[in-house]
């Protein structure tokens, strides 16, 4: 039996609706994120989960409440799924940042993977972290179904590090939209990515909502 890796990204929140730099923020799922996170529940309900572990921020713990409400189950906390620091860049607009940090935006654009944010993470340094916690959950779970909730730049981080794609470019060749799914097989010789950015869990009114 293969071990899978199921990384749900958290549900809707103001700053994924509207575009903002939500890094280190912790802020709240919105209404429509929480139908979500119901959502997700609902489907997953009957799952069996040889373990769930999620990013401590409150984002990610209600997304993932429904799930753990019907089930009884208690997800395991790590710092290493928290999302990316943005640094001086947090709560701001992209139209702000171009405007107060032109040569760091430019740089970030352009390989993210090693320049992060004013004073923030690089993409690299988030992979490191994110990749410590898969370590954690292959040397705990030899086979099953695990699942990862986080955030859309640690969840395009980790796939890019998983698949072999240049993390300068996670921005560029993964999407995640919030509430998505994505499943990873870990195999022996190598992940496969089974599914990508999946939200058929949602009801149907939710499922093309745009977000970032």
């Amino acid at each position: 039996m293969a071990l899978n890796l199921y990384l749900l990204r958290h549900g809707e929140t103001e700053s994924s609706r509207t575009g903002g730099f939500c890094g280190r923020l912790d802020i709240e799922l919105s209404p429509i994120g929480q139908q979500m996170a119901e959502d997700f529940g609902q489907a997953y309900r009957e799952h069996v989960w040889a373990g769930i572990y999620a990013s401590p921020m409150r984002r990610t713990r209600a997304t993932v409440e429904p799930l753990c409400r019907l089930t009884g189950a208690v997800p395991e906390l790590r710092d290493g799924l928290r999302e990316i620091d943005y640094g001086a860049w947090e709560g701001k607009t992209a139209d702000a940042v171009r405007r107060e940090y032109p040569e760091d935006y430019l740089r970030w654009l352009g390989d993210a993977g090693w320049n992060g944010p004013t004073g923030g993470e690089r993409g690299i340094d988030v992979g490191q972290r994110a990749l410590a916690v898969v370590d954690e959950i292959r040397a705990r779970h030899a086979s099953g179904d695990v699942l990862v909730v986080s955030h859309k730049a640690t969840i395009r981080v980790l796939l890019c590090q998983m698949l072999g794609i240049d993390v300068g470019h996670y921005r560029d060749r993964i999407d995640t939209p919030v509430a998505s799914l994505s499943v990873v097989e870990l195999r022996d010789h190598g992940p496969l990515l089974r599914r990508l950015g999946d939200r058929s869990h949602l009801r149907p009114e939710l499922r093309d909502l745009p977000g970032t």
